[in-house]
């Protein structure tokens, strides 16, 4: 939670920044200076969170910005902010004398439009960071389980324990994505069990595994009881695995 209220907070304030952009953008006297240097410092930080929020609207976002090297040559529909910041603007008419067109009223058009897709993002954050956050959990387990694995050979009950972690830590996850509060601080596999089958996260089959489950794990934890044996870890190993895919 606290990653997704920073990650909101910085995208606030980096649409709040946009009105200043465009005011330097217009200033003809300081412009090209402070522009450069705001807008900079702007894009660096703001092109972060497309890719990490948005990576179907980064190609849309850096277009705004950066010079189309395939581009033939300068008009209104090919400039952009980069060519602003290098001091780049169209010739003057030779006939008329005037600009075609207003290389500043571009820029703040383009800037609008990339703060458009920033705003747009802001209903992502929760999602994509759940996903990220989700992802790097799974691998996590992914690694202790193949950690597990390797035990068998030196330790049944040290590999038993470590799978019965995965499997503990996972139901407390579960838990908390259904909103479903054991009675105790630190919930077991054996407090989790019943309170995620009564919210009808999975059924009677699943709460029976797990149950089969939290029996072995057991076992290899208390070292006062019988020795587990290596067909009860290995389907221990196996079992986690398949909960810790299917049971989200």
């Amino acid at each position: 939670m606290q990653t997704q209220d920073a990650v909101k907070k910085e995208l606030d304030l980096l649409v709040k920044d946009i009105p200043s952009l465009i005011k330097l953008s217009q200033e003809k006297d300081k412009r090209v200076l402070a522009f450069n240097e705001r807008y900079q410092s702007w894009y660096t930080r703001s092109i972060k969170l497309v890719e990490l929020l948005g990576s179907d609207r980064l190609s849309e976002f850096v277009g705004y910005y950066k010079i189309d090297a395939k581009r033939k040559g300068l008009s209104a529909g090919t400039y952009c902010i980069q060519d602003f910041i290098m001091g780049i603007g169209p010739a003057l008419d030779f006939l008329s004398g005037k600009k075609p067109f207003d290389e500043a009223n571009l820029v703040a058009i383009r800037i609008f439009n990339q703060s458009h897709i920033l705003e747009a993002l802001g209903s992502r954050i929760d999602s994509v960071l759940a996903d990220v956050t989700g992802h790097l959990l799974s691998e996590i387990e992914d690694a202790e389980l193949e950690a597990a694995t390797k035990l068998v050979r030196i330790s049944l009950r040290a590999a038993g324990a470590l799978a019965g972690v995965v499997l503990e830590r996972h139901l407390q996850r579960v838990a908390a994505n259904h909103k479903v509060l054991p009675s105790k601080r630190n919930p077991t596999i054996a407090d989790l069990n019943d309170p995620l089958k009564n919210k009808g996260v999975y059924g009677l089959p699943t709460w029976r595994k797990i149950q089969r489950l939290s029996d072995i794990r057991n076992l290899c934890s208390h070292q006062k009881s019988a020795e587990p044996t290596e067909d009860e870890v290995k389907d221990l190993l196996a079992g986690v695995n398949a909960i810790i895919k299917s049971i989200f």
